[in-house]
């Protein structure tokens, strides 16, 4: 019997080769509709992970202390702002100050009139020390450029050198911060 080589042929598939290759091609969750992670590219060339070595316990004592202070720099600027805001709010009011503080001065035979502008300053005045401002005390005290700002000098024997003999304008302070020099006049 000879046997003659029969040739196959190749079975027919059902569905088409480049559907089979891209099938081949992505994950079960990409052809299921889920999403996919990227996959880490391993090869036999990449090398492992390089492990840093651990961090001296120095570097990490100077970025606590790197920190903190930023930490108390930052609350430091934070207070100043609050204050800057505070002194600069009470600025704005000063002038009213001066006004009701003028009335008070103008002699008037209306007693209702003077009690309203009385109550307005008390008012002002209450207002202020809620807000921590405090009035800076000139008359009579000795001259301090940090806090008085000298527009006249006067001879005086009654007063000594260098005191300040009469205040044109009070002068007010926020804690230690000056909101408005004292207007005086200093007896030479």
């Amino acid at each position: 019997m000879s046997k003659k080589k029969e040739k196959k042929e190749p079975p027919v598939l059902e569905t088409p080769v480049e559907e089979i290759r891209e099938e081949q091609a992505l994950p079960e969750e990409a052809q299921a509709g889920r999403p996919v992670d990227e996959p880490e590219a391993v090869t036999e060339e990449s090398p492992e992970p390089v492990q840093e070595p651990p961090v001296p316990r120095e570097q990490f004592l100077r970025l606590a202390a790197e920190y903190d202070n930023y930490r108390k720099r930052t609350a430091k600027e934070k207070e100043s702002l609050w204050t800057d805001a505070k002194a600069d709010t009470v600025q704005a009011f000063l002038p009213v100050y001066d006004n009701l503080e003028r009335a008070l001065k103008q002699d008037t035979a209306d007693e209702a009139y003077k009690k309203g502008v009385e109550m307005t300053m008390n008012q002002l005045k209450e207002v202020f020390a809620k807000l921590g401002v405090t009035e800076i005390d000139a008359q009579g005290q000795p001259f301090d450029p940090n806090l008085h700002n000298a527009v006249m000098h006067v001879e005086d024997e009654n007063l000594g050198e260098n005191v300040v003999a009469q205040v044109f304008q009070a002068g007010f302070m926020l804690g230690d911060k000056v909101i408005r020099f004292a207007m005086v006049q200093v007896a030479n």
